[in-house]
């Protein structure tokens, strides 16, 4: 998320926490342009601030300068620096991009050391591809880290997410599958997704 009247509407829907994109190569870079660092410090919302092999220390002076409560970490950043972030107060999500069953081997050197693990698609860049994995490669974790699904979600993905089983899982990660463009999500397209889930789930 980045405008400041988006940031609004979308935190009015009933959502969880909300995500600002620290990687400066991202179209989604909440600092690109002045004025959106308002945005941030305002929202009421948990905040998830995302990163991508950020230096320890510019990382951590991100976090206290703009109040977030989570980091999420998209690069290739080792358990300690996880380790080291819980330590100042915040909760960590470490994100692995996978494939196939194999690249789930990457994760149990993280485990004990992340509050969260988040699955995204395999892909060259980082911030994602916008296309979904094969969800059932996730039937071999066996960790006891919670984890969210990202990747290729989006408003026809309600069925496969509901159909979706693991005892790990927590919840889902919505981003370009919602967006009119990179960082400005579609607000009638959210809420009927929100909507629809809850009526799936209370039916």
């Amino acid at each position: 998320m980045r405008e400041a009247t988006n940031v609004q509407e979308v935190a009015a829907l009933g959502i969880d926490w909300m995500g600002f994109i620290f990687y400066p190569k991202s179209p989604r870079y909440v600092l690109q342009e002045t004025g959106h660092q308002s945005s941030i410090t305002n929202c009421q919302l948990k905040k998830v601030g995302v990163f991508v092999n950020e230096p320890l220390e510019s990382l951590t002076l991100k976090a206290r300068e703009y109040k977030l409560d989570y980091l999420q970490l998209h690069g290739g950043e080792s358990p300690e620096m996880c380790i080291s972030l819980q330590s100042e107060g915040y909760k960590v999500i470490k994100v692995f991009s996978i494939a196939d069953a194999e690249d789930l081997g990457q994760v149990s050197a993280y485990e004990g050391k992340a509050d969260y693990f988040l699955f995204d698609t395999k892909c060259k860049e980082y911030g994602g591809s916008g296309k979904k994995f094969d969800w059932s490669v996730l039937d071999a974790y066996r960790g006891n880290t919670p984890f969210l699904l990202s990747g290729g979600i989006n408003p026809e993905s309600i069925e496969e997410i509901l159909s979706f089983a693991h005892p790990a899982w927590v919840g889902v990660d919505l981003n370009s599958g919602f967006e009119i463009s990179p960082a400005y999500k579609n607000i009638d397209t959210l809420q009927a997704f929100i909507n629809r889930i809850k009526e799936i789930k209370n039916e």
